[in-house]
């Protein structure tokens, strides 16, 4: 049967990671499900944040059975980050979690999917289908590409791996985006505003890049810090420390990530990067209060500055780490798995088709 054809092509190049990954999301849900019950019984506060440690430690151990950079490492985001913030903001009744007429299967998909939440009255959407298959077709550009890195400077490398991970990015989360569409019926949003464009660090980092972390960050993070920080050093300076204090967590998140996707200790680079971001949009923020709108630089000069100064800091700081983690291998090898697993299916189907049509020309001769 050409089913189980395909079974045994998937069996074969999986290796029993598909296996693990059914597993551990189905542990993930049955998690989710426990905490969905619990927050129906138990008072927000610190009962119930205690009461639902469990299942945050679950999500800090469960990507350490998954070992793909597709599979491992998104799981590894989706668990760690996010589901684990959500689920910190509904012990104190905070966040899309505590909404109490939500259902358990919306509450799974917004505990730890990038989805819109159902309180947000963006009407920004998913991008169009064009967007997305320009990116796919860049990704296959870039893997053609990569066998000629000999021939250039490794910085250009770098570059192509820096647009390499943003366009693997925006279709992986858009994928899972739309499958959790598919179940659960809610509205998606894209992960990426086309962050090439910005034309300074606050708008890259507040409003292009990975703008779920940034949602996830602002109330489990920069609130609680500013409020903190307002009676000690008033309004006007208190978002300061909040901003550092964002961009330190998101270092030592990004440090976890790394973590599971190369199983080596971290260097701190990775938090060094963050740091200093949060250290520059600092300054940027306060020079901008300074002049108070009297003087700007031209978005085309502004662009090119701000992106260069990424590219820059992120070849000194944030690169090295990602190529300690044999990202890039890894990555390859799950394409010519991919690749591999593609032809053997077509093949399985096309000796299926060619045998049915030799029974039927044998019936009727």
């Amino acid at each position: 049967m050409v089913v189980q054809a395909i079974i045994e092509i998937v069996k074969h190049y999986a290796q029993g990671e598909i296996t693990n990954f059914i597993k551990v999301w189905t542990l993930v849900f049955a998690s989710l499900s426990y905490c969905f019950f619990l927050s129906k019984s138990l008072p927000t506060g610190f009962s119930r944040l205690l009461a639902i440690t469990p299942a945050l430690i679950l999500n800090l151990v469960l990507p350490l059975s998954l070992h793909t950079m597709h599979l491992g490492g998104s799981s590894a985001f989706f668990l760690s980050w996010l589901a684990n913030f959500k689920l910190i903001m509904l012990a104190f009744g905070e966040g899309p979690l505590s909404d109490p007429s939500i259902s358990l299967p919306k509450f799974a998909a917004f505990a730890c999917l990038p989805i819109k939440s159902p309180t947000d009255s963006s009407k920004r959407g998913l991008k169009s289908i064009w967007n997305y298959l320009a990116k796919a077709l860049l990704i296959c550009l870039f893997l053609k590409m990569y066998n000629y890195t000999d021939l250039v400077h490794p910085k250009l490398t770098w570059i192509l791996y820096a647009l390499h991970i943003y366009c693997g990015l925006e279709i992986i989360l858009a994928i899972v985006g739309g499958l959790a569409k598919a179940v659960t019926g809610v509205e998606l949003e894209p992960q990426f505003d086309e962050p090439y464009l910005s034309s300074s660090l606050q708008e890259f980092w507040g409003r292009r890049w990975n703008i779920m972390v940034s949602k996830i960050l602002r109330p489990t993070v920069y609130k609680p810090v500013l409020d903190f920080s307002v009676p000690i050093t008033g309004r006007r300076w208190a978002h300061f420390p909040a901003m550092f204090a964002s961009f330190l967590v998101s270092g030592l998140m990004h440090e976890l990530i790394f973590y599971y996707l190369g199983r080596s200790r971290p260097s701190g680079e990775l938090t060094a990067f963050f740091v200093l971001h949060g250290v520059c949009l600092g300054a940027e923020v306060a020079v901008k209060k300074a002049v108070k709108g009297r003087w700007r630089l031209p978005r085309v000069v502004a662009g090119p500055l701000t992106i260069g100064f990424v590219l820059a800091t992120a070849f000194w700081l944030f690169f090295p780490e990602f190529l300690r983690c044999n990202a890039i291998e890894k990555a390859f090898g799950e394409y010519a798995a991919m690749e591999a697993f593609v032809r053997d299916v077509g093949y399985a189907l096309a000796s299926k088709s060619i045998h049915n049509t030799t029974i039927i020309t044998n019936t009727i001769v």
